[in-house]
C-alpha cells in the first residue's frame, strides 16, 4: 500500500478509535506504531511521548507528527498529522452540533461518566506500559517519583520537569559511564 495512505489510515483509525484526549491514544499508537507496524522501537516512541509532551499540542497529533515523518519525510509528518485529527474534527463537529440538544438527558450525562473512567484506565495501562521502556534502573525510578512528586504536590510546570529530567539522566548517564572507563 502507498506509504501515505498506510499512514493516514492508521492514525485515522488511531484518532476514531480513542476517547479522552492524547494519552488515551497511547496505548493504540504503541501497538498501531510498535507491534503491527513496526515502524518504532518502544524507546523510540517514549522519545517521542516525551517529545510530544514539551512541545504545544496534544502529545499524540505530535507522536503522529514524528513517526510520519520518520518514515516518509515531511509530507509523511502532515499526512500522519491529518489522520489523527481528522476522525476528531469530523466527531466534534457531528457531537457539538447534537450535544446541545441532548446533553441535559441523565443517560448521555452518564454515558459520558463511564467514558471518563474507561480512560482513567486507558491513561494507566500507557503508563505501566512506558514504565518498563522508562524506568530501567535506580536513577530512572527517582525520576519518576520525583516528576510525580512535583507535578502532583507542587504543581511544577510538566515542560520545566521534563527539562530538568532530561538534564538530570543527561548528567547521571554521562558521569556513570565515566565511572565506568576508571
Amino acid at each position: 500500500m502507498n506509504i501515505y495512505l498506510d499512514l493516514f489510515l492508521t492514525f485515522a483509525r488511531t484518532g476514531a478509535c480513542t476517547f479522552g484526549g492524547g494519552y488515551a491514544m497511547l496505548p493504540i499508537l504503541q501497538r498501531e506504531v510498535v507491534n503491527k507496524r513496526h515502524w518504532s522501537t518502544d524507546e523510540e516512541l517514549a522519545d517521542y511521548y516525551a517529545i510530544g509532551q514539551c512541545t504545544p499540542g496534544v502529545i499524540a497529533v505530535n507522536t503522529a507528527t514524528f513517526v510520519g515523518m520518520k518514515q516518509a519525510g515531511t509530507l509523511g509528518g502532515v499526512i500522519a498529522t491529518l489522520g489523527v485529527v481528522f476522525p476528531s474534527v469530523l466527531i466534534i463537529t457531528v457531537i457539538a452540533a447534537f450535544l446541545r440538544n441532548f446533553a441535559h438527558i441523565p443517560a448521555v450525562a452518564h454515558a459520558f461518566g463511564g467514558i471518563r473512567a474507561c480512560v482513567c484506565v486507558l491513561i494507566l495501562n500507557a503508563v505501566l506500559k512506558l514504565r518498563k521502556s522508562s524506568v530501567i534502573d535506580p536513577p530512572t525510578a527517582v525520576i519518576c517519583v520525583a516528576t510525580f512528586l512535583l507535578s502532583t504536590l507542587f504543581k511544577v510546570s510538566p515542560a520545566l520537569i521534563v527539562v530538568a529530567a532530561g538534564v538530570l539522566g543527561f548528567l547521571l548517564r554521562r558521569n556513570g559511564k565515566e565511572a565506568g572507563k576508571k
